[in-house]
């Protein structure tokens, strides 16, 4: 037998008459030991390493629970599959609150216990050889898509197959994870052509998609004239891929209806996020109501009137609806919120700002063991799961739910990995964002960015009337000259926001109703 064959270790007090089962395991590659009680049983795990353990559960002397329990303290890695002639409930239940990896009731035929020890040996390997096979069927599909996407209905059809591949080969430990990244790539270098090509149009004309401005009007009012009651949850940072991972969190409390929508540029809070509250651009926020805008070069925060830039949206469409803000950067704040939400339960519309994600990107990049827990996209998700199962979130979002709202939950923008510094050179006012730059000044080869020399008609106010803004495309992230070197060895790796990709430009939109 070779080192890759499995190795069934099988226990039964009737094991002379089960020589055809144990043949046909031997045919179909199986290495089988044998033994006719718990005792036996035990002494074999002493002296050999097996893959998965077979247990008869009515054996003279040890019983089969009894045996279970003692596996399950010495050897609790390795699979036990109890077989047995009784089908009394307590004895299922016992078995089943030890772990058990299945539960067959005799007479079993040898097809049973092969399906059995593939579903707990093999289904890695036979998940990740069918989700190869997949994608690699429909690969040539998805690269047809790429080249002729032509509006953002189509790219998002495109992002979401590639979000889907991703998870489903993350989850099967493919190799395909090559290939897909190569698609992904190809997939970013067409949509930023295409962005280039109609992000000005978009923004000058009534022909264009649901944009970072828009989403109030078209998603919270009307649910507020229909007399819900209403929770605008907005996760900073939150791409497709992170929702998909912590939707069956939520899947218990909430029927879930996902869209996406397109963020203006740049993709970064300060003007996509105060685009949402205030239901303008960026633009008409600082003509209109200057106090409330914060310039790049302005110690204030950026984002710290968000609760007056909802009010000034509700007075523009002379709406009367009450309305509570929260911004919660931790589980503590979560916590406060769920014990504060009972005596809120009046107020027709929530509106909650989830820091974390955000707080983590900005680890990811400060941080040395961070950057160590989230050094790809899948361990980036992974981290996002983990916060959202282990915070207050679950618990928020569950509270919710209980009282009735209906959840709005989206984001201001999302993230990318990136791995391709591009050399700009700015004065000491250019803004310190990696994905995009605005300043008077600014050096940078104009094949490598998508530039905005006259910001006013794209909705964005300029610090100096020569100011331009330009944007990194793909995974690439502005690097200057000075220490360049150092500088490249830092970011590399990190995810950032403000520029043009599928990840930060086609964010999650989606409507929860409390089942």
């Amino acid at each position: 037998m070779s080192n890759n064959t499995p190795k069934i270790l099988w226990a039964d007090d009737e094991i002379d008459l089960l020589k055809p089962h144990i043949l046909f395991l031997k045919a179909k590659g199986y290495e089988v030991d044998t033994v006719s009680n718990g005792r036996d049983a035990l002494d074999a795990l002493q002296s050999a390493r097996y893959s998965l353990i077979l247990l008869d559960e009515n054996m003279p002397g040890l019983s089969g629970l009894e045996t279970l329990a003692r596996i399950n303290q010495l050897h609790p890695d390795i699979p036990v599959i109890m077989i047995t002639k009784s089908e009394e409930e307590n004895i299922m239940n016992q078995a089943i609150g030890n772990q058990i990896a299945d539960y067959l009731i005799k007479p079993v035929n040898p097809n049973q216990i092969l399906l059995s020890l593939k579903k707990n040996l093999h289904s890695t390997e036979l998940v990740a050889r069918q989700a190869s096979s997949s994608y690699q069927q429909e690969f040539q599909q998805i690269s047809s898509l790429i080249n002729s996407a032509s509006s953002v209905e189509e790219w998002i059809e495109v992002y979401r197959l590639l979000v889907y591949w991703e998870l489903k080969l993350a989850d099967s430990d493919s190799q395909m994870d090559e290939m897909l990244l190569l698609q992904k790539r190809d997939a970013n270098a067409n949509f930023c052509k295409f962005v280039k090509r109609n992000y000005e149009d978009w923004v000058t004309s009534d022909e264009h998609p649901m944009m970072s401005h828009e989403v109030f009007r078209r998603t919270v009012f009307p649910l507020l004239d229909k007399g819900e009651k209403v929770c605008f949850v907005l996760i900073d940072n939150f791409r497709l891929d992170q929702w998909r991972i912590v939707q069956p969190l939520l899947s218990e409390f909430f029927n879930m209806e996902e869209n996406l929508y397109t963020t203006i540029l740049p993709t970064s809070t300060q003007y996509a996020r105060n685009a949402i509250f205030a239901g303008l651009m960026p633009l008409q926020i600082a003509t209109m109501y200057p106090q409330y805008w914060v310039d790049e070069d302005e110690d204030e925060g950026l984002n710290i009137h968000e609760s007056k830039l909802i009010q000034t949206q509700l007075d523009r469409f002379r709406r009367k609806d009450r309305f509570a803000y929260t911004k919660i950067n931790d589980s503590q704040g979560g916590e406060k919120f769920i014990r504060q939400l009972s005596k809120m339960a009046d107020i027709p519309l929530q509106v909650l700002v989830l820091n974390f994600i955000d707080m983590l990107s900005h680890a990811r990049t400060e941080s040395k063991m961070i950057r160590e827990l989230a050094n790809s996209d899948a361990a980036y998700r992974s981290l996002t799961e983990s916060w959202f199962r282990h915070s207050s979130a679950v618990d928020l979002f569950r509270r919710l739910a209980e009282m009735g709202y209906k959840v709005i939950l989206t984001t201001d923008h999302g993230t990318i990995r990136v791995d391709n510094p591009i050399k700009v050179v700015g004065d000491r006012n250019t803004n310190t964002n990696l994905r995009y730059k605005v300043g008077k000044n600014l050096n940078y080869n104009a094949k490598q960015v998508y530039e905005m020399k006259d910001p006013k008609r794209f909705g964005l106010p300029a610090p100096n009337l020569s100011s331009t803004f330009i944007y990194a495309l793909n995974e690439d992230f502005f690097s200057y000259p000075n220490n360049y070197n150092y500088y490249v060895q830092y970011y590399t790796g990190t995810f950032q926001h403000g520029g043009i990709s599928l990840q930060e430009m086609l964010v999650p939109l989606v409507t929860l109703t409390p089942k």
